[in-house]
């Protein structure tokens, strides 16, 4: 029987060390494809992605930079998206975290295969040539992913303070499930990371080379990719899309001007509400699961939290979403090895 399903794209900081060597082992089969991104890379005088996942080490220095890591996720998911057995599932929809967007662009056919990499590899070289400010992420819900009552208003009250000094920029870039990442300038950051309580010894985490994405701080890289990205690169999509606003474009009645526009603009420089494309998503589309591509998995939590928060199936916490996916598996992370098999061929 054929399930429908929501395709979910992941960002940035999904390939770490666990997935090196990800494309070897699971895309031989994408040799053209793959052969298209090196080419790309080699015409740009950069390492070609092959490599990268054929390294003997990983290294955070290397592989965090979006000059990299951008172009290597990618290809890891978009591969992933191809992998996806079509006789099992139905795919109704696509949605992305962050850069996710980019990849969902190329799934939903907005983007080419070319296109996608070409808005992948050119924004993730800009934001690394700029490196504008940094970002660190904080949780505001407990351990069964429940919100505790008032966290997530304080953290918001810190942000307004801070921002409003002279100068500090701090702002909220991502609504991430049940975490908020905060993006800013060093004194913002600096001045968070004094303010709030620290949670498990790892919160308020900095997050290894990355800018203050999604914030007016990018306005210059908004800019620039405008000029370099021209708007013939869009195309109308054949399956519909929930962008970071938690908006639908629609295939084949898209204004592919205003996706241009939102793309490298308002997606670039204003807040990314994944918690809203998911919200969106499910609400709309009401799909027998969600797949979400590797690499990696850091995205399922967030997936899942954005689920229990908006009471999805009747689910009220980490409890329930566990019972759920023992059952019949709501959401699928290709990222591991277990769940991998349930949406391939």
């Amino acid at each position: 029987m054929t399930r429908s399903a929501v395709v979910i794209c992941p960002g940035r900081g999904t390939y770490n060390k666990a997935e090196l060597g990800y494309l070897k082992r699971h895309h031989a089969d994408k040799a053209e494809f793959i052969g298209m991104v090196d080419d790309y890379r080699a015409n740009h005088d950069q390492l070609a992605i092959s490599a990268l996942d054929g390294a003997e080490r990983y290294s955070v220095g290397t592989f965090s930079r979006g000059d990299n890591a951008s172009p290597l996720i990618y290809a890891c998911a978009y591969s992933d998206f191809l992998s996806i057995d079509r006789s099992r599932f139905e795919i109704v929809a696509v949605t992305g975290n962050s850069m996710g967007w980019y990849i969902a662009l190329t799934c939903a056919g907005a983007l080419s295969p070319f296109g996608g990499m070409d808005v992948v590899n050119t924004m993730g070289t800009f934001m690394q040539e700029s490196l504008i400010g940094g970002q660190l992420v904080y949780p505001f819900v407990d351990a069964d992913w429940r919100e505790i009552p008032g966290r997530r208003d304080d953290i918001l009250e810190h942000v307004r303070l801070i921002n409003a000094r002279s100068h500090s920029s701090l702002y909220v870039s991502i609504e991430l499930g049940g975490m908020l990442v905060l993006a800013g300038n060093e004194e913002g950051l600096t001045a968070l990371e004094t303010t709030l309580p620290r949670i498990d010894q790892r919160f308020p985490m900095r997050l290894a080379n990355h800018a203050a994405f999604h914030t007016p701080l990018q306005e210059p890289i908004s800019e620039r990719g405008r000029a370099a990205l021209g708007q013939g690169l869009f195309r109308q999509p054949d399956v519909a899309m929930v962008d970071g606003r938690g908006r639908i474009w629609y295939p084949w009645a898209t204004d592919l001007t205003a996706l241009g526009d939102y793309t490298l603009g308002h997606q670039v420089t204003q807040t990314y509400d994944f918690t809203a494309a998911v919200h969106t998503s499910v609400r709309e589309f009401a799909p027998d699961c969600l797949i979400v591509l590797g690499p990696g998995n850091t995205l399922g939590g967030a997936v899942a939290q954005s689920l229990i928060s908006c009471g999805w199936d009747g689910l009220s916490g980490k409890a329930d979403f566990s019972a759920r996916q023992a059952s019949e598996p709501l959401l699928i992370s290709m990222g591991l090895d277990e769940q991998r098999q349930w949406a391939v061929s």
